[in-house]
């Protein structure tokens, strides 16, 4: 039993899902709420003292 085409169908299983997990970090970046928390996150980090 050959098992070629196995590897080829989970890295496009990991693909697919790699893609949905890029669309809902888009769609959760697009929210201004949370684009404001991670803005204040990166300012807190930088300023320093």
């Amino acid at each position: 039993m050959s098992e070629d085409g196995a590897a080829t169908a989970e890295y496009a299983i990991v693909i697919m899902a790699a893609v949905g997990f890029a669309g809902l970090l888009v769609v959760i970046m697009r929210s201004d709420e949370v684009r404001g928390v991670l803005g204040d996150l990166v300012r807190s980090a930088l300023t320093v003292g």
